[in-house]
């Protein structure tokens, strides 16, 4: 079977994200992948045989940026879903396990 991926990002869409090139840039933004891997897992629930959410190192101009993909095979129809499914479905905002996950809780009081 060929082997293929989408490319799904790196933090919610209304979320503030790590920025290339910052000092501290790689440790944040594989921490930020980790927690949205984990957050779409509570979503759609654990990959199915033939799916995996991972991330993935991009070279660029001013260093490597990092996203999450889902690698996929592509005559598995149910692996192929999936793949498409979690792409549709990059959530807007951090859940509340997710703003624990990154220490982006605020005590309140």
């Amino acid at each position: 079977m060929a082997r293929d991926y989408v490319d799904i990002g790196s933090t919610p869409c209304e979320e503030d994200c790590a920025r290339l090139g910052r000092e501290g840039y790689t440790v944040q933004a594989r921490k930020e992948c980790n927690a949205l891997i984990n957050q779409l897992r509570r979503i759609l629930g654990e990959e199915p045989k033939g799916a995996r959410l991972s991330i993935r190192g991009n070279p660029h101009d001013f260093g490597t940026y990092y996203e999450v993909v889902c690698y996929y095979e592509n005559e598995d129809e149910t692996a192929t879903a999936y793949a498409f499914k979690a792409e549709a479905n990059l959530p807007m905002t951090w859940d509340a396990e997710a703003r624990t996950e990154l220490g982006l809780v605020t005590q309140e009081g």
